[in-house]
């Protein structure tokens, strides 16, 4: 089984890097039985409003992953407690609306399993994300094998600790949130495949995607002041996994991170 993950989706860069981006794995004659991607970012960099709900329709992908920014624009809840392709980190306490997982079936009838996690080390101090997902591989029958994991979370360490956790336990744990993609994938001897970050889906001429001269006064002026979405240079970053059908376990993990031709200046 192909497994496609796609890294964060930062506003209408992000959403035309992906357009361009799976045209040009089409071309390659690259098949996916399964397309998770991370959609915090859709709405210009903060969270998922109408306009990017509609334009991530489009693209029809099997599951939706998200992190902190999923609660910033309050038009999520149209989506978030019915679109059961719409995940949001499991962990965060009793009471919030959405799915924090969800089992889904291919057209093949191959049963795969989406988790969504959020880390603490620099974050919000929600609950421990390592029990949350004993709790939740508990909940999932024996029937389902295959198990992906988007740790959403921030520091390298905390996101590699998670892939030893649950090494023997779930087919990949992918990282996502620092929007940096990084070259350590591997296959842990459990069968996990792990990456710390899967990068970022946008304008590269940036700040891990915001203008870069908004991201250098916060740096220079030691003050908050209103980040802007960057809109030049996109780029499509993601990872592509192979699982065996049978056992679940990971036998290959791939970066990609293609440039896309005339990424001049968009609307964030």
């Amino acid at each position: 089984m192909r497994v496609l993950f796609i890294g964060d989706i930062m506003g209408n860069p992000g959403i035309k890097a992906v357009t361009e981006g799976l045209a040009e794995l089409k071309e390659r004659d690259n098949h996916f039985d399964f397309i998770i991607a991370n959609v915090e970012n859709a709405a210009a960099g903060f969270g998922i409003n109408k306009d990017a709900w509609d334009k991530l329709s489009q693209f029809n992908f099997d599951c939706m992953t998200s992190g902190n920014h999923i609660w910033d624009r309050p038009e999520v809840n149209k989506y978030i407690n019915s679109e059961t392709r719409l995940l949001r980190p499991a962990n965060y306490p009793l009471g919030n609306p959405g799915f924090g997982w969800q089992v889904y079936e291919t057209k093949n009838a191959l049963k795969v399993a989406v988790i969504n996690l959020q880390g603490r080390v620099y974050m919000q101090n929600i609950d421990c994300p390592f029990q949350t997902a004993d709790k939740i591989l508990g909940e999932i029958s024996d029937e389902c094998k295959i198990i992906i994991v988007d740790f959403h979370a921030d520091a390298s360490s905390e996101k590699q600790a998670m892939g030893w956790y649950l090494d023997g336990r779930v087919s990949a744990v992918i990282g996502t949130h620092t929007h940096v993609q990084t070259a350590e994938t591997r296959v842990l001897p459990g069968g996990c495949g792990v990456i710390t970050d899967v990068g970022m889906c946008g304008a590269y001429d940036s700040v891990i995607g915001m203008q870069i001269e908004n991201a250098l006064f916060r740096f220079l002026k030691g003050r908050t002041n209103r980040l802007e979405l960057a809109t030049h240079n996109s780029k499509f970053a993601a990872v592509v996994i192979d699982i065996d059908e049978a056992g679940g376990k990971c036998v290959s993990i791939e970066r990609l991170l293609l440039d896309i031709p005339s990424s001049g200046d968009l609307e964030g």
